[in-house]
């Protein structure tokens, strides 16, 4: 037994797979995951259909060359790259300012913050600027997700975050719950990980980048709650060490547990050598251990 996506499989999972894309060679990948959501009766707390789910875990087993996936019926857009379109008497929410945003969070005036993977405009806005300026690009969060914008007065886009899945393997995050196997393979759903964070290079406003990531946390629980029916008790994220010192992660109060080895899990043979990321929680929830190992 093995563990991807969250979910375990056996052996005789992927026979059922490979027998189900055998079955349908006309069939795409979406149609092959929903069904295969329906066919495993996968869902999330609220009784949807995990079928997004369904296809990263058929898209990473077909990486493993366990499963042969039919064509793309077409090429991913690029659609990120792009300009998004704007609403009635706004600006161009995907440009950024067109120049510095400069002075104090006061000086600044009042921002909106706002969770965007419902909305399609302020969405592409996002997925375009992360695709500009951040360096591991635009990729969508995988699984169950929250997308924020951060807006100004004049409807300029200054930062976006993005919540997805949890990583399944993360020792120094494990040894600070104390959970078992069995409890992580229960509970991991009650973590998310904040896999991108970006404040957009014009923008220089002192302090707005922890002051970004207490607003959000405040909301995030009920966000995700009202969303997807079950809590979120922990964030976690990663911070390359190469890169950044993670100071507005410090500053926002998270916590610090330790470091990644720098090899990648999907390294069987120890040879692959990635950059080491430190480890850094945000509890949710005081009595965050308890209701993660219950």
């Amino acid at each position: 037994m093995f563990v991807i996506q969250g979910r375990e499989l056996t052996p005789a999972d992927v026979v059922e797979i490979r027998e189900l894309i055998a079955a349908h060679p006309d069939w795409s990948r979406r149609r092959l995951s929903e069904c295969l959501a329906v066919l495993w009766d996968w869902r999330n707390d609220r009784g949807q259909l995990k079928d997004m789910a369904a296809r990263s875990l058929l898209l990473k087993l077909a990486a493993r060359e366990w499963i042969a996936l039919p064509p793309r019926r077409q090429a991913p857009s690029n659609r990120m790259a792009r300009r998004a379109g704007t609403r009635e008497g706004e600006g161009s929410l995907i440009d950024s300012p067109a120049t510095a945003v400069a002075g104090t969070l006061h000086q600044l005036g009042p921002l909106q913050v706002r969770e965007v993977s419902g909305d399609s405009v302020l969405r592409a806005a996002c997925r375009g600027a992360l695709e500009r300026f951040h360096y591991r690009g635009g990729r969508g969060p995988v699984g169950e997700n929250l997308q924020y914008a951060i807006t100004d007065t004049r409807s300029r886009l200054l930062a976006c975050l993005w919540f997805g899945s949890a990583a399944w393997a993360c020792r120094p995050r494990d040894a600070h719950i104390g959970w078992s196997a069995d409890q992580k393979r229960r509970r991991l759903g009650w973590i998310t990980n904040n896999t991108r964070f970006l404040i957009l290079p014009e923008v220089r406003v002192p302090h707005l980048a922890s002051w970004i990531l207490g607003q959000v946390l405040r909301r995030l629980p009920a966000d995700w709650t009202a969303k997807y029916g079950h809590p979120i008790l922990l964030v976690e994220t990663f911070v390359e060490r190469d890169r950044f010192r993670g100071t507005c992660y410090q500053a926002a109060n998270w916590i610090r547990v330790g470091a990644t080895t720098g090899r990648s899990r999907q390294d069987r043979r120890h040879r692959i050598e990635v950059p080491v990321k430190d480890v850094y929680l945000y509890p949710l929830h005081r009595r965050f251990r308890q209701e993660l190992a219950g």
